[in-house]
């Protein structure tokens, strides 16, 4: 007799069940000796005992020899083998296995990423000439066209490369977004010492009209980026901006004049750059990318504008989900497809979060979101010390936050770098109906909060000048606004956190007393602070 084979608990997945309903047929036809099974099915006795071992699928063929030796019905096993193999291409591989991927997913691509940049060649060839040709160039696209991945992945590692002409070798190469402060980047607008010039790539340009809302400091970042045209300036600028925020730098004067004839304009990939982005990543991996899928996703992309991401992070699920060596449009299936599999990721991990967790979560995206004023939405990086607190009373309620950060990041829906808090790409906005709903519920609350968040910092740096304290109607306006006691907190946790800092300070003086409309307007001038739901302001 031959060595026992090792238990499989059926209930351990698709897998384990399906070798343990093998081992079972095998038992009912009396428990046949693996080797006299061989001598029947065609293959080796080692083939057949793997085959219900429950470590993975067996090819079909294999099944099919295992039952015909044990007298089975080929034909049911064949249904049962095909819902089996459904049901494997859908489950995710465990994160130990998520080591070294292809795709970014929702990530952009970074310099070191170069090696799996594919299908942007000559978009990046032609970037480098405008750019070496005219000092202050401007990549125009749609969101999600690449724009980001085709500055760091393209043109970075190309002025890198010792091929450069001598002329442009630069100095220094710099990647930088305005954020909320694009002054607070002073010393990198300045050229690097020695040889050559100083490249100063801005990415997420239209941030300094969707996020910095200091009329000064944005012309003076203009200013200073505009001296590049300036031959003795060693600096030349490349700007990346949305298509749908152009019009602002057409409002401009002096930087309508700078990118006159500099325009790159990021269209989208024809069916030859989609397949080199699919495929040769994967080869460059060692993996398969079969026919029918990458014939499956160009269709499925045609010329939709700001697709990449959607394709990405379809491509990075289904290398989650492969067999083996092998992407098969099973995997794509069950990872959601172009259009799914974003919202899936997303709700994956919001049905994992607890209840306060959820309403956390909820808190946290919609900071990070600027509403569009005859635009799309975008993103609005957020500083952590937004969700951060000093009380050492709310020590349970921050670990709590981090939680959730930390959660979201793993499943790749923020990254938390450089202090701050960013959604990893604007398609998530669009692509998840939960996220897109829940801005549409508070678009207007949303937008006042940004509004409450200025005027507070524009009081902090006034010293906290009390003539600049919200009274009579706009005081009404965001006491009505921001702490009403008929919201529900869990749904409405902009309110909940206002409405925190509103109950538990609010003055305990008479109606009459003079100071209280400047204390209550200065407590909620501090919405947008490091309030969150639950917390105190002592």
């Amino acid at each position: 007799m031959g060595r026992p084979e090792n238990p499989i608990d059926p209930q351990d997945g698709p897998v384990q069940r399906f070798a343990y309903e093998l081992r079972k047929l095998r038992e009912e036809a009396g428990a046949p000796a693996y080797r006299g099974m061989a001598r029947r099915a065609g293959y080796s006795a080692a083939t057949l005992s793997q085959a219900a071992a429950g470590e993975r699928l067996p090819t079909l063929p294999v099944v099919l020899a295992y039952v015909r030796a044990c007298g089975g019905d080929e034909e049911e096993w064949r249904r049962r083998w095909t819902g089996t193999d459904k049901a494997v291409s859908q489950q995710p591989r465990s994160p130990q296995d998520d080591t070294d991927p292809p795709y970014r997913g929702l990530s952009r691509f970074e310099p070191g990423d170069a090696d799996l940049f594919f299908g942007r060649d000559a978009m990046t060839a032609q970037l480098a000439g405008t750019a070496c040709r005219h000092r202050v160039t401007a990549l125009v696209g749609a969101s999600g066209s690449g724009k980001s991945s085709l500055l760091r992945a393209g043109l970075v590692p190309g002025l890198r490369h010792t091929d450069s002409a001598a002329s442009h070798a630069p100095a220094a190469v710099r990647i930088l977004t305005p954020g909320a402060h694009p002054m607070a980047h002073g010393k990198r607008l300045e050229p690097a010492a020695g040889p050559g010039e100083t490249w100063l790539l801005v990415d997420q340009f239209e941030e300094l009209f969707t996020v910095c809302s200091d009329d000064a400091e944005r012309e003076a970042f203009l200013e200073r980026l505009l001296a590049a045209r300036d031959e003795s300036s060693r600096l030349r600028v490349v700007l990346a901006v949305r298509a749908d925020f152009f019009g602002h730098c057409a409002a401009h004067r002096n930087l309508a004049a700078a990118l006159k004839d500099t325009v790159v304009l990021v269209g989208p990939m024809d069916k030859d750059q989609l397949r080199a982005a699919i495929v040769r990543p994967a080869v460059a991996r060692g993996l398969i990318v079969e026919r029918d899928l990458t014939a499956r996703i160009i269709e499925d992309v045609g010329d939709e504008p700001g697709a990449l991401p959607l394709m990405s992070h379809a491509l990075m699920e289904t290398w989650r989900r492969r067999r083996g060596r092998t992407l098969t449009p099973q995997a794509y299936e069950g990872a959601g497809g172009l259009h799914g599999s974003i919202a899936r990721t997303a709700e994956d991990t919001y049905q994992q979060l607890t209840p306060d967790q959820v309403a956390l979560a909820r808190h946290i995206l919609l900071r990070l979101i600027a509403p569009g004023n005859g635009t799309q939405d975008t993103h609005r990086p957020t500083a952590r010390t937004e969700f951060a607190t000093t009380d050492p009373c709310t020590e349970e309620a921050q670990t709590e936050t981090d939680a959730v950060l930390n959660r979201l990041a793993h499943s790749r829906l923020l990254t938390l770098d450089d202090g701050h808090v960013r959604l990893t790409h604007e398609a998530l906005i669009t692509a998840w109906p939960r996220l897109h709903s829940w801005i549409n519920d508070e678009r207007d609350r949303i937008r006042l909060h940004r509004q409450l968040t200025r005027d507070a910092a524009g009081w902090q740096e006034l010293d906290r000048d009390p003539p600049t304290l919200y009274r009579g109607t706009r005081l009404t306006w965001a006491e009505e606004t921001f702490t009403g006691e008929d919201r529900n907190a869990s749904q409405r946790p902009l309110a909940r956190a206002t409405g925190s800092a509103a109950s538990a300070n609010r003055c305990s003086q008479p109606a009459s007393c003079a100071h209280k409309p400047a204390t209550r307007a200065r407590l909620a001038s501090r919405a947008d602070g490091p309030l969150l739901p639950g917390q105190s302001t002592k």
